[in-house]
């Protein structure tokens, strides 16, 4: 079999030349015609994606946990430079090859095994539309009673049916909504979001001076491990399943470099500064409770506040909803990319409900889903060594979607299975979740810190270079052209 080269395949039909199309793209290939999107509007996607009351939370994690505000900023800070860096590769990766997340894992896990991360990534972005829809509605609840508006359980019913249907409406267009909606609302947002920042800095009495309180080397070092996991490190890696679902639309003249960039900072920029944020309204004693920390803080200024706070989740969701069709089309659903979106956000609606009638459910379902996030990073490593380390950036992006008898990719790559399952099990070890099954023996060894995301991708990724880099080359492909360089320039 002849090998085809890393550029995209021009199956997919161009969209209408005026106005937003509806995006009939599943996980073929983007032809060249399709690709649109400039590096600045992939900024916008992830930048709105995460400009979201979460990030204050987590920010205020590092307060909550001891840590001074000096230490909370500098984590936040550094660890985020190495997780959103992680994911600029991985956008750079999709905007190579035109094919999205869970479809490039085929070369690494196999055609058929590339099924068990696919099934992971389909139910963890159901899950995580409902989750993050009830978690805002604590908040929009809360900024709603500055209003005087109450109404129990059917006022939250009314809200949560607004949210739900204006991003499942967003998700069933489709990636040109998607781009349209955030590169004209997230500017919007920004500005909103920074007049709050001035509000808050301003009105709140930041304690910068703030110590933390007084603990043991080893007891500091648990509370750093813990908040690089939940907000520095380990934020960028949770977003690395979506990347190339956008950045397989990006220009085909752009180059390596603005994709990077673009996508690394649209990540990073707004996570790090919401967190910030947080950890300065900690600092002042708000605490840590979202409806605390936004009532508090910006109750004189509720009607802005409010619309930051529906459209976090929208920005979010959409992301999550498209990206579940996605991954459902590449583990072998056999439908078109809208009715699955639709599907997905049928039972996301369903989750919520039951979240909304049992708080306490909810809020272990969430807690659940945070700990079990400790295969994303061995599954990273394992793509990051394939593609970069073993096939050195030549992929046969054809043979991605052939049968496994006519592909150039078998049916289950063993190295892969393996490594992902030895690098599920090290991460777990070393972890330390919010749900006592995902508290791993080095993890609690070791005075409870959480290096699962280190761990896990270590043991992955070196395991998996030992047992393929002599089984799969780009040499050892018939017609294989020169390997290609990487990083790409």
């Amino acid at each position: 079999m002849s090998t085809r080269p890393t550029e995209p395949l021009t199956t997919s039909a161009p969209p209408p030349p005026t106005g937003v199309p509806f995006d009939a793209h599943g996980i073929e290939p983007i032809g060249t015609e399709s690709r649109d999107c400039s590096p600045w509007e992939l900024f916008w996607i992830w930048c709105g994606a995460n400009i979201a009351p979460i990030n204050w939370v987590l920010g205020a994690l590092g307060i909550t946990l001891g840590l001074s505000l000096v230490e909370t900023l500098i984590v936040v800070a550094v660890g985020n430079v190495i997780g959103c860096a992680v994911f600029g590769v991985f956008n750079v990766i999709g905007h190579r090859t035109a094919v999205n997340q869970m479809v490039l894992g085929r070369a690494a896990f196999g055609r058929s095994g590339a099924v068990v991360p696919g099934l992971v990534q389909f139910l963890l972005t159901m899950g995580w539309v409902g989750v993050n829809t009830w978690v805002v509605l604590d908040l929009v609840m809360a900024m709603l009673g500055e209003f005087g508006l109450t109404g129990g359980i059917w006022l939250k019913v009314v809200v949560a049916t607004v949210i739900m249907v204006a991003q499942l409406g967003l998700a069933l267009y489709g990636f040109y909504a998607i781009r349209s909606f955030e590169k004209y609302t997230v500017p919007a947002t920004a500005l909103v979001m920074a007049v709050m920042t001035v509000l808050a800095l301003v009105t709140t009495d930041v304690h910068w001076s703030l110590a933390g309180q007084a603990m043991s080397p080893g007891d500091k070092f648990t509370a750093v491990t813990q908040l690089l996991t939940a907000i520095g490190i380990g934020w960028g890696l949770t977003w690395i399943p979506y990347a190339s679902d956008y950045s397989r639309f990006v220009r085909v003249s752009s180059s390596a470099r603005s994709v990077f960039w673009s996508s690394a900072l649209g990540m990073y920029v707004p996570t790090v500064w919401l967190a910030a944020l947080g950890a300065c309204l900690a600092s002042a004693g708000s605490g840590s409770d979202p409806s605390a920390l936004v009532v508090s803080t910006f109750g004189v200024m509720a009607v802005p506040v409010l619309l930051l706070l529906v459209h976090g989740p929208i920005a979010t969701n959409i992301l999550n909803l498209y990206s579940c069709s996605l991954a459902a089309l590449s583990i072998g659903v056999r439908a078109a990319r809208w009715k699955v979106t639709l599907g997905a956000g049928l039972v996301a609606s369903i989750v919520l409900a039951v979240f909304v009638e049992a708080d306490s459910f909810a809020q272990a379902f969430d807690n659940w889903m945070v700990s079990i996030l400790v295969w994303i990073s061995p599954w990273a490593a394992i793509m990051v060594v394939d593609y970069a380390g073993v096939r050195r950036g030549a992929l046969d992006i054809a043979g991605l979607y052939l049968p496994a008898r006519e592909s150039a990719y078998a049916r289950w790559n063993m190295p892969g299975l393996i490594s992902l399952a030895a690098g599920i099990v090290a991460g777990w070890a070393w972890q330390y979740g919010l749900v006592p099954a995902m508290q791993g023996p080095v993890a609690t060894a070791l005075g409870n810190t959480d290096f699962s995301w280190l761990s896990g991708s270590v043991v992955a990724g070196g395991l998996y270079w030992l047992l393929s880099r002599r089984a799969v080359t780009p040499a050892a492909w018939p017609g294989a052209g020169p390997a290609r360089r990487w990083p790409p320039r």
